[in-house]
This record gives C-alpha cells, sequence and structure tokens, in this order.
C-alpha cells in the first residue's frame, strides 16, 4: 500500500525507509513539480536544498532530474543550508520556489521535504493541497515529467547574499565592541560556518562545539532544548561567554542560555527582542504570535500601545503579517521567529545573533533584563507539556474538545478560543490551550499563569481535564 504523503505545518516528515523512500520522495517531487508548471508553464525556476541528513545529497540530486524533466530549472545548493538561507535565497534570485529536504528538529531517523514558495514563506494550505491532490492524481506512478527539451541544472551558494542581509539586520559592530563573548552550537546541523562566521568577521570572540557533520546528530534530536545543551554550556564556562547560542537541525528553530548557565525558554526571548526592537529600531507597526505563545507579548503590546496579531500555529501564519509588514516581529513558543524586513520563515540564526546584540548593547545578562521586564508589565509563566493518550482516552478527549467548560478545576472560564485547538483563558489572566497531535496519539498542553504557584495548580488542573 503507498504511503499516503501529507504536507503538515512544515512540509511532509517521515522515517527514512520506512515511509521516506526513494519511490514517495519521487512522487512527492513530482506532485511539486506539476504544481508549479500548473502556476508557470514555462521558464520556471525552483531551488533544491538539504540539511546535514543522511543521504541528502542523493536526494537532491534525485528532485533536481525530477524538475529537469518538467522543463524546470533546478538550482541546486550543494551543502548543507539553513532553511532561513534558502528562503532568503528564493526572494533573492527571484525563484519560483524551493525543494528542501529538511526533518528540522526530529530525531536522525526522519527526513522530509518542504515546499516554500516564491515569496520564500512556507507553503500556505491552500497550496499543500494542491499539490497532495496531484500526488494522488499520480497515483503509483512515479516516472519524471513529459517528454520535452530537459533543462541543465545550476548550482547557487545562498550563503554569501545571506550574511550580507544578516550583516544589515543585526548591530554586529556593537557586539564587537561591547567585548561580548560568544558559544555557538549548531548541533552538527545547517548552520555550520553560519553563525559563527560572522561574528568571527567581526572580531567577535565566539567558542563553537559540534562544528563537523555527524548525520546522527550526536544520536539525538538536533533540537536546542535545555537537556541537549551541556557542552554548550561547557563552552560557555571555559571561554567566560556571556551567551551561548543554538540552532536546530536546519537552523530555523533557536535555544539560548544565559550568563549563568540558565536555559531560556523560546517564550521569553520573543518578548525580550519584541522589547528590544521597539527600543532600538523604533519599530511601531505591530506583534504576531501564535495562540500557544506567551501572553507577556500581549501585555508589551498593551503597553507599547502596538497592535497585536494572533495566530493559528504554523509559522506560515506568522510569516504571512512579515510579507505584509504588519509586524516588527513575529515568533512561536516552538521557538521560531522573524522580523520586519527579513524572510517570512523562521530564522534561528538571526534569533541568536539579535540576542548576543541586545545583551551587548543593554550590557545586562537576559536575567536581568528579564526582571525588568516583568516589573514593567507582570510576570508570566508558561509551559508545554505532551501527554499520551490511549486510543479509549483520545475518542473520549475528542469529543470534551467540543464543549465550552465553563470552569476548570474551580477556575472560571471567561474566554473560550478555537483559533487552533480549545484555549480557555479564565478569569486571572491565566490560560490553557489543548492541541492534539496530527502525527501521534498526542495532546500538547500549553498554560500560562502569572505566578509560579499557580503555574503548578493550573498544569495539575489542565491534566486532571484530560484524565478525568
Amino acid at each position: 500500500m503507498m504511503a499516503q504523503i501529507k504536507f503538515g505545518t512544515s512540509g511532509w516528515r517521515a522515517i527514512m525507509a520506512d515511509d521516506f523512500t526513494f519511490v514517495n520522495i519521487r512522487r512527492a517531487v513530482n506532485g511539486i513539480a506539476r504544481y508549479v508548471i500548473s502556476q508557470k508553464p514555462s521558464g520556471a525556476r525552483v531551488l533544491v536544498g538539504r540539511d546535514p541528513r543522511f543521504l541528502g545529497e542523493t536526494f537532491c540530486s534525485i528532485a533536481a532530474d525530477i524538475l529537469s524533466s518538467y522543463g524546470i530549472t533546478p538550482l541546486i545548493i550543494t551543502e548543507a543550508a539553513p532553511t532561513p538561507a534558502i528562503a532568503h535565497a528564493v526572494v533573492a534570485e527571484q525563484a519560483d520556489g524551493a525543494i528542501n529536504f529538511t526533518a528540522s528538529h526530529n530525531p536522525p531517523e526522519y527526513n522530509g521535504i518542504k515546499f516554500s514558495t516564491s515569496d520564500g514563506a512556507p507553503a500556505l494550505p491552500e497550496t499543500t493541497k494542491r499539490i497532495e491532490a496531484e500526488i494522488g492524481a499520480l497515483g503509483s506512478r512515479n516516472d519524471s515529467g513529459p517528454a520535452q527539451a530537459r533543462v541543465e541544472a545550476k548550482n547557487l551558494d545562498p550563503r554569501p547574499a545571506y550574511l550580507a542581509r544578516l550583516k544589515e539586520l543585526v548591530d554586529v559592530k556593537a557586539i564587537q565592541q561591547a567585548g561580548l563573548r560568544v558559544a555557538f552550537d549548531p548541533l552538527w546541523g545547517a548552520a555550520r560556518g553560519y553563525s559563527d562566521s560572522i561574528l568571527r568577521e567581526a572580531g567577535v570572540h565566539v567558542a563553537t562545539v559540534h562544528d563537523y557533520r555527524d548525520v546522527l546528530f550526536g544520536g539525538h534530536a538536533p533540537e536546542p532544548e535545555d537537556h541537549l545543551l551541556a557542552q554548550l554550556r561547557e563552552a560557555m564556562r571555559g571561554t567566560s561567554a556571556q551567551i551561548g547560542i543554538a540552532t536546530d537541525g536546519d537552523a530555523d528553530r533557536f535555544g539560548i542560555v544565559d550568563r549563568d548557565g540558565t536555559f531560556f525558554q523560546p517564550n521569553y526571548i520573543i518578548a525580550l527582542l519584541f522589547d528590544y526592537l521597539v527600543e532600538t529600531r523604533g519599530w511601531r507597526n505591530g506583534v504576531g504570535k501564535s495562540v500557544a505563545t506567551t501572553n507577556l507579548i500581549n501585555a508589551l503590546a498593551h503597553h507599547h500601545k502596538i497592535e497585536l496579531h494572533e495566530t493559528p500555529v504554523g509559522f506560515k501564519f506568522v510569516g504571512e503579517l512579515i510579507k505584509q509588514d504588519k509586524i516588527a516581529i513575529g515568533g512561536e513558543e516552538s521557538a521560531g521567529l522573524s522580523i520586519r524586513y527579513h524572510v517570512p520563515e523562521k530564522d534561528g540564526v538571526l534569533a541568536g545573533l539579535l540576542c548576543a546584540e541586545m545583551v551587548a548593547r543593554r550590557a545586562k545578562s537576559l536575567g536581568q533584563q528579564l526582571h525588568e521586564l516583568f516589573a514593567k508589565v507582570g510576570s508570566f509563566y508558561p509551559r508545554r507539556e505532551n501527554f499520551r493518550l490511549t486510543p479509549e482516552v483520545k475518542e473520549k478527549f475528542t469529543g470534551k474538545l467540543q464543549s465550552n467548560p465553563q470552569d476548570l478545576s474551580g477556575q472560571r472560564v471567561k474566554e473560550v478560543v478555537r483559533k487552533d485547538g480549545l484555549k480557555l483563558v479564565f478569569e486571572d489572566g491565566s490560560w490553557i490551550c489543548y492541541r492534539l497531535s496530527g502525527t501521534e496519539p498526542v495532546v500538547r498542553v500549553y498554560s500560562e499563569a502569572r505566578t509560579e504557584g499557580g503555574l503548578e495548580k493550573l498544569s495539575a488542573a489542565a491534566k486532571q481535564w484530560i484524565f478525568e
């Protein structure tokens, strides 16, 4: 039986040699090629890139061959490249899209295909549905395009133009002048030679770990999470670095460590950078966040009298706001952000560099800056948890998600939000958001309270409501 190829929030992902096979790769790329020529019957150009995962070069070669057979010129990125660098290249080259072989932060046994449209943004649902329809129309056939003159592939290096753009967006000189020392962990991923290179060129002292290709990513997911950044902390201690920055497998996500070794959750980083950009750039056009991201951003928007845009989960929705210049910064609690005048795609490289600039120019640790932010607009304590569900519990809970509860564990519900999943907002400003996973029997629970003690109670109540 053929695997069903479905493009989710960030493309199609599957386990290699299970569903991610040569046959299914050809089916997916054929579907993308057919979509592209339906939009531009002749003269189309599509980038083909990858992260450092196993067989990435081979997959790029297969994709380039299929695109060529449809008369689409493949622009092949020969080395592993960050997803945001590929997005930037799409726009800079005025290409018609990009095929990116990446599974982002997923474990090493996964790979995936992400399709970006001509604006450099992740393909929106209406586009991915059309691609899925094209794949379905092919049936079991995975042959190449119609008989016509094949076009020759061309090589492309996105690095110089992308780094030049980052130098325009980030005050690298301020980092150097402050004498900031930085530690960097690309987690064996696509940001190798990007984040640290731009700093070293400016004379900033950088200590880098995991600066070589490992298709197994050290034996775990290339995810810049607290428990996976021990060696980054060691490098910080060894060099007296004031900040540690990390990126995931394809460098669209970030992880930030403060000078004392504290991991700073992305919710707080997005809020701090929002406040910092308003202060230093004077951008007041708006701020964007997903429904599951901290309300600290809501409070800051109110404080600065700036319009707030709340989106469903998925950076493509934030990217639309970037494209329309409606926001100065947009982010998701899952460690994705981008800013005004940049690509409508998550950029972990940019996030790390902006954090280094913020620490350098404010001459304060991230902890000190967050303390000052709390003093200004109040404290917020967010958390995300995953709970596995048995088939019986999942069926019952799916029904509960359609209800409109009036209270939960004694707390009165002030507002029910269904922008994405079920979000319950309580009278004291705390909230819970439930989202069922589309790929596994898991419910993701996001909760936020105004005190640490309140968060513990809220988290317990959120779990109880699932299983009661």
